[in-house]
């Protein structure tokens, strides 16, 4: 059990240290400094979603032979459907560099800085149900699933999650909040994670059978976010090369950390 709640934990470190660096950078972050977290996060999710998710859903449904795939193949679709749904019904707007950021979802009254700790929120719900569903296959003993595998996965989204509490806190500052709320809200933005992580253990543990649906869902989900937020906010404006190249290093760092660790 120490195992789990340590894995669950991990992510949520690595988002609260990444918004630490309110306290020692005096600036907002450079837009190719976005840029490049951007990159490097999206390069993170996609490895884990194959390596960590995908692949361990086709090979735990390898009985049923050429239909191997199924269960993955519904799995992704209900994680893509899910967080389409999330993202419609939750007022958010998207992190984006240019300044003028478009509020998206119901009509609210909703403050900026609520809506841009909701959009980061949204996005880590697949992240923490990523980690909790590996643990679960792990204390379940579903197979192909190893502690170094899941221990990978939960360093690999820590990794991520790093500048992805720094692209939160450090706009907040800028903004004018003092740099403790604008800590406090990064931190906040990440503790969605070990939340639906440990729901998601109890339900997989729940439903052993529904492992490789579950694995899949969560790439799915993490998928979603990597198309629909990450790979805009890398491309955007000049010199979008340097978050191709983040991203290919995220890629194999997480691709590396799970064949090393697994």
């Amino acid at each position: 059990m120490s195992t789990v709640l340590l894995g669950l934990i991990i992510p949520f470190i690595g988002t609260s240290a990444g918004a630490a660096c309110v306290f020692f950078l005096k600036n907002d972050l450079k837009a190719g400094v976005q840029r490049a977290l951007s990159g490097f996060a999206a390069g993170v999710m996609v490895a884990a979603s194959i390596w960590s998710l995908i692949v361990p859903a086709i090979e735990q449904s390898s009985g049923l032979d050429r239909l191997a795939f199924l269960p993955a193949f519904i799995g992704f679709w209900l994680g893509i459907l899910f967080l389409l749904l999330l993202d419609h019904v939750i007022p958010h707007i998207h992190r984006s560099i240019d300044k003028h950021d478009q509020i998206e979802g119901p009509k609210s009254k909703l403050t900026r800085i609520t809506m841009l700790v909701l959009a980061v929120t949204l996005h880590n719900i697949p992240e923490g149900m990523a980690v909790g569903v590996v643990y679960a296959g792990l204390v379940s003993g579903s197979g192909n699933i190893t502690a170094g595998g899941a221990l990978a996965l939960a360093l690999g989204i820590a990794i991520q999650n790093f500048p992805e509490g720094a692209i939160i806190s450090m706009p907040l500052y800028a903004e004018g909040k003092k740099r403790s709320k604008a800590f406090g809200l990064g931190v906040l933005s990440g503790a969605v994670e070990p939340i639906f992580g440990g729901l998601t253990v109890i339900l997989a543990a729940l439903v052993v059978p529904a492992m490789p649906y579950l694995l899949s869902f969560a790439a799915g989900a993490m998928l979603y976010v990597v198309v629909e937020e990450l790979i805009p906010e890398m491309s955007e404006g000049e010199h979008s090369n340097i978050g191709v190249i983040a991203f290919a290093i995220g890629f194999s760092i997480m691709m590396a950390l799970d064949v090393a660790l697994g």
